[in-house]
């Protein structure tokens, strides 16, 4: 490794490193943002990556810039690691006949982009790729960002990784045309959970209205998202909510409500794991509960734990701490072993600095 672009440029050490150098209008943030133009007119190939098990930031964001690329003239591109799997929910998203199997991905890339992964273990098999990349870029939403490639835009008070998405495309002097803004589209309703969580500000809802402009139905993007589902989801939905439980004392006092969907139970009525967002939300409607919490167990027979908060508690600190990652207000991780125990470590996690149980 010779720690320089591989392109002649001179411009970017390869691979880690660093601390998180977020992208506030200052200086260094312009330098960020021009290396970054640089780097992507000077490539000609680029190979984009998203987390694994990709929600709506994560592959709209991916297949959003794919096309802008392709309309640069570039030949772009975009994966994520395995199960590579399209979620059911987001296969209306334009774009996805950019998408490779991560097996074909390059071992060494000209040029990688990784979006909306909080570090390089969010790649799955895609880090080892990424690591050996000319450049990598990395934009990302994240509080958690781990620093992580040569480029990084990264600025954890965006409210989605789309929102960085679409200043480099503009950057990039490529016009949003109604495929691009699908997707970005998609990944701002996302991680706004549809324009109603804390991070919705009125610069998000400016970014919304350029989106609609571009030819966007915010109607058909919401029904995709949120409100279609098999008659089986219902019924594994009823199940769930007839196993929730409520701990008033939990989270410093602030309540935790949680339940669990095991394998079998969506098997039963052939649901499959992603059909399963939609939970949560029912959950964090509890008034007694701070805190909604919905174990899934995956194919692997692994746990996955999502949890929301209505804002007093950060949810996004306790999922780092047992291995996960998010937002303050949103976040998960993933565990193996009985439900219970996953809870009581969590509850734990939860407690809040100051509280007389903490």
């Amino acid at each position: 490794m010779d720690g320089r672009a591989g392109n002649g440029h001179d411009l970017v050490p390869r691979g880690g490193g660093g601390g998180v150098r977020a992208v506030p209008a200052d200086a260094s943030a312009e330098l960020e943002w021009d290396r970054a133009v640089e780097l992507i007119h000077a490539a000609e190939e680029v190979c984009l990556a998203c987390h694994v098990a990709p929600d709506g930031d994560a592959l709209g964001s991916m297949l959003a810039l794919a096309q802008a690329l392709r309309a640069l003239g570039k030949r772009p591109t975009a994966s994520f690691g395995e199960p590579f799997t399209v979620p059911a929910i987001l296969r209306f998203l334009p774009g996805q006949e950019l998408l490779v199997e991560p097996a074909r991905v390059p071992a060494a890339p000209e040029l990688m982009i990784s979006l909306d992964a909080a570090g390089r273990a969010r790649l799955g098999e895609l880090a080892g790729p990424a690591d050996r990349a000319g450049a990598l870029i990395v934009v990302d939403h994240h509080a958690s960002n781990t620093g992580f490639g040569g480029v990084r835009l990264v600025d954890p008070d965006a409210a989605a990784t789309a929102v960085l998405v679409e200043e480099l495309i503009r950057r990039l002097g490529v016009p949003l045309d109604r495929d691009m803004a699908q997707g970005l589209y998609a990944g701002l309703a996302s991680d706004t959970g549809s324009f109603k969580y804390p991070c919705t500000t009125p610069e998000v809802h400016d970014l919304a209205g350029r989106l609609l402009t571009a030819g966007v139905r915010p109607d058909a993007v919401s029904r995709e998202l949120w409100d279609r589902a098999p008659f089986g989801y219902l019924q594994v939905l009823a199940g769930a909510l007839a196993r929730a439980r409520l701990e008033r004392d939990a989270a410093g006092g602030r309540g935790l409500v949680w339940t669990t969907i095991a394998r079998a139970d969506r098997d039963a009525r052939d649901v499959h794991y992603d059909q399963l967002e939609g939970v949560i939300d029912q959950l964090r409607r509890t008034d007694e509960a701070e805190v909604a919490v919905v174990c899934k167990e995956n194919d692997r027979g692994e746990w996955y734990v999502s949890t929301r908060s209505k804002g007093a508690v950060d949810v996004g600190r306790a999922c780092v701490d047992l291995g996960g990652g998010g937002h303050r207000t949103a976040a998960a991780f993933t565990m193996g072993g009985e439900p219970a125990c996953i809870i009581d470590r969590l509850r734990a996690a939860l407690r809040v600095p100051g509280d007389p149980d903490d």
